[in-house]
C-alpha cells in the first residue's frame, strides 16, 4: 500500500498528515509507529489522519495517533496544521472549517498562510473530565511521587494536562518529572505535563511532556491548559503570549465557559508518499 503524506510542523511540533479522503487505508497501531519512526519511517511527534464528516453540520473529522500508536482525544498545533493543510490541498473551498475530533467538535479559521486561529472549546477544571482520581476538586492539588511532591493544577482540553508552575523552565526536570507524572496511578489514562514559568500577567514561557511522546518542541493543547490554569488561579490577565521551545502562541480565554481561542502559525515542510 503506497500513501501520499504531507509533513507539516507548529512550531517544531511535527506532523505526518494523511488524506483519507481521497486515499483509502486503515492503518495499524503497528503502521502508525513505523511512519512516525525518526530513523526507519518518516519521523513525527504525530500522525494526523483527514477523514470525512461523521455529522453533518461538520466539514471533516480529525484523528490524532501519537508516535507511540495510540489514538488521542486532541492536539493543538495539529489543528493548526490539519486546518492550513485542507486548505492548501483545496479540500474545501472554506477558510472557517468545522471539524469533529475524538474530544468534539473544534472550530478552525484559516487567517492567511502561516497563520490560523482555533477555537479549542471551554476548559474543564472537573478532575473526571481527565480523568484525575482525587476526593475533592479544588483549584491545585498536591501529587506525591517517587521524586517527592509536585504543585499542579488540573484541567481537560479534550485531553488530560497536569500544570506546574516553576521558577525556570531552563532548569526544569521536565523529562524526569515528566515521565514519572504521565504514568502516575492518579491518571488512569495518563497526562500531558506543562512546566510554566510565569513572566507577567500577560506571558508566559511553557515546556511540555506530552503522553506517549516525551518533551516536544511545542504542545498546542499543553498551551491552552496552562494558560487556562494561569487564569483559573488569578496569575494571568485574558490574553497571553506563550513562549515555547519552537516559537509563540497567542491564547486568549475570558472564562467561564467562553471557548478558548489560540492563534499561531502551521508550516508545510514537503510532499511524499510512503509504501507500506
Amino acid at each position: 500500500m503506497q500513501l501520499r503524506f504531507t509533513k507539516m510542523h507548529g512550531l517544531g511540533n511535527d506532523f505526518v498528515v494523511i488524506d483519507l479522503l481521497s486515499q483509502n487505508a486503515k492503518l495499524t497501531a503497528e503502521q502508525i509507529r513505523y511512519i512516525a519512526d525518526r530513523h526507519i519511517g518518516i519521523g513525527c511527534d504525530q500522525v494526523l489522519l483527514v477523514e470525512p464528516p461523521t455529522t453533518t453540520d461538520t466539514d471533516f473529522h480529525y484523528r490524532i495517533y501519537n508516535c507511540d500508536g495510540n489514538e488521542v482525544e486532541q492536539c493543538g498545533n495539529g489543528a493548526r496544521c490539519f486546518g492550513k493543510f485542507v486548505t492548501d490541498k483545496k479540500l474545501s473551498g472554506k477558510r472557517q472549517l468545522k471539524v469533529s475530533t475524538k474530544a468534539g467538535q473544534i472550530n478552525i479559521d484559516v487567517v492567511d498562510s502561516n497563520t490560523v486561529r482555533v477555537e479549542m472549546g471551554t476548559p474543564n477544571f472537573d478532575p473526571a473530565s481527565l480523568p484525575f482520581v482525587i476526593d475533592t476538586a479544588a483549584k491545585t492539588y498536591s501529587v506525591s511521587h517517587e521524586q517527592g511532591t509536585s504543585e499542579i493544577s488540573a484541567v481537560s482540553m479534550g485531553n488530560p494536562h497536569a500544570v506546574m508552575v516553576v521558577d525556570n523552565v531552563d532548569t526544569a526536570a521536565v523529562n524526569s518529572l515528566g515521565k514519572v507524572l504521565e504514568y502516575h496511578s492518579q491518571f488512569p489514562n495518563h497526562v500531558n505535563v506543562g512546566f510554566m514559568q510565569i513572566l507577567s500577567r500577560n506571558a508566559i514561557k511553557l515546556r511540555v511532556y506530552e503522553r506517549g511522546v516525551g518533551e516536544t518542541q511545542a504542545c498546542g493543547s499543553g498551551a491552552c491548559a496552562a494558560v487556562a490554569a494561569g487564569i483559573n488561579n488569578g496569575l494571568l490577565d485574558a490574553e497571553v503570549n506563550v513562549e515555547l521551545v519552537g516559537g509563540q502562541l497567542t491564547i486568549q480565554w475570558s472564562g467561564g465557559n467562553s471557548p478558548l481561542i489560540m492563534t499561531g502559525s502551521a508550516t508545510k515542510v514537503f510532499d511524499g508518499k510512503i509504501t507500506l
